[in-house]
């Protein structure tokens, strides 16, 4: 990509409970976090700068954080409020050019390129513009990385948020002085076991990859990680050079690639095969209505599955492959409930998960001789109808309403969390 592109990455600051914070004036001076204030075991998923001060972080225990700070209000999450809201910080981005990508609800991308003149030419002032737009639409503070490529402003976004005015600049010309001198596991999609293996190899900082040949990194990376190293190694330099060539695109980039539900539980209440079939159905109907939304059946059914009794903890997945591709919640059950059946160690649930990959234009369909696939799909969109239109709760199994059942839960919620 070109050097002159200015692209920026505006990240929303602790964007849940900002919202909530705007959304409550009463809390302006109070310490906010979002989370469930009637599960102390549960996470909390962000936390206003009062809140941070007094060491609670986002994924910490409700409970721990309400014991570092006594006076934490602790408010539930809204998630269609808070996809709301996104999609309005959205068009506001909109207005200043039409190039805007979505990295995640509350971070985007936006190249400024062919749009700054016509905002008079001030990088700086745009952005302050786009900032104070924001905060007045939404009430929700802004920080912006500028690179000329994404994932330089995405790396430049992690110094913005540090500075006062929240705007920072990586260029290739600073990229010696002030990204390079930081420790390699501060560097984008560096995850602990990536920095391990760097640390290993005699790697400390991100100008020790970016400062190597590229053919020397890969015969490091090869000795420790193997032969099928090679893409992980020009990706992790590239990036350590702020070398990326995607431009900044919008609407879906990707045709997915599976469809997938899974469910955390409670694991003391999922011990017996007649309590945790039920969950299995229920995340089985989920999956094969989203697939049928996107028109795709599935050749393949995974599982994912979590046990523990609260001392022992084990963890595994398996998958196989369907007679024929399907959406069929009665065919993609089967296969997945056979999969848990086999692999199920006895011991309480504590997460569960399904997904069919593979996917296929479900326009074309195998007959079967003894059974009608064409009528079985008709019935199973008929219903998904009324489920779109009356909301999932219209239609329901009756396992449903039995106490392991979550789907009436899930009805109100989005993404796992309240609506």
């Amino acid at each position: 990509m070109p050097k002159d592109r200015i692209i920026l990455l505006s990240d929303c600051q602790a964007f849940y409970a900002s919202v909530e914070k705007a959304a409550h004036p009463e809390y302006k001076d109070k310490p906010v976090a979002v989370g469930d204030p009637t599960r102390m075991n549960g996470i909390v998923l962000a936390a206003c700068p009062i809140a941070k001060a007094y060491g609670v972080t986002t994924a910490s225990r409700v409970g721990e954080a309400m014991t570092k700070c006594r006076d934490l209000v602790v408010i539930r999450p809204r998630m269609s409020t808070y996809i709301k809201v996104s999609l309005l910080i959205s068009e506001i981005y909109h207005s200043y050019t039409d190039l805007v990508e979505a990295f995640s609800i509350d971070e985007q991308f936006l190249d400024v390129t062919g749009s700054l003149s016509f905002f008079g030419g001030d990088l700086q002032e745009v952005i302050h513009s786009i900032q104070q737009h924001v905060m007045l639409s939404t009430g929700v503070w802004t920080r912006v990385g500028i690179g000329p490529t994404k994932i330089l402003a995405k790396m430049a976004n992690n110094f913005a948020k540090k500075k006062d005015g929240g705007i920072f600049r990586l260029d290739y010309d600073n990229l010696d002085k002030e990204l390079w001198p930081l420790p390699v596991h501060e560097m984008f999609m560096v995850a602990g076991r990536m920095s391990k293996n760097f640390y290993r190899m005699g790697i400390t900082t991100i100008g020790d990859i970016a400062r190597m040949e590229l053919g020397e990194f890969k015969r490091r990376m090869r000795t420790t990680m193997g032969k099928q190293s090679d893409i992980q190694a020009e990706y992790y330099w590239q990036t350590a050079r702020g070398i990326d060539p995607s431009p900044v695109v919008t609407g879906i980039r990707h045709q997915i690639k599976s469809v997938g539900h899974g469910k955390a539980l409670r694991w003391n209440l999922y011990t017996r095969l007649t309590e945790i079939e039920v969950v299995l159905l229920e995340l089985v109907i989920e999956v094969c209505q989203r697939a049928r939304r996107y028109r795709y059946m599935g050749a393949t059914v995974s599982i994912a599955v979590s046990e523990t009794d609260g001392d022992k903890s084990n963890s595994y997945s398996r998958q196989m492959t369907l007679p024929e591709p399907s959406s069929l919640t009665h065919e993609v059950a089967a296969a997945a409930y056979r999969l848990f059946v086999d692999n199920w160690t006895g011991m309480p649930l504590s997460r569960l998960a399904i997904s069919i990959s593979h996917l296929t234009d479900d326009s074309v369909m195998q007959l079967t001789l003894f059974d009608d696939r064409i009528r079985t799909y008709n019935r199973e969109r008929a219903i998904d109808q009324i489920k779109t239109r009356y909301g999932s709760r219209a239609l329901i199994r009756a396992s449903s309403l039995l106490e392991s059942g979550v789907a009436l839960e899930r009805a109100e919620q989005i993404g796992g969390h309240y609506k």
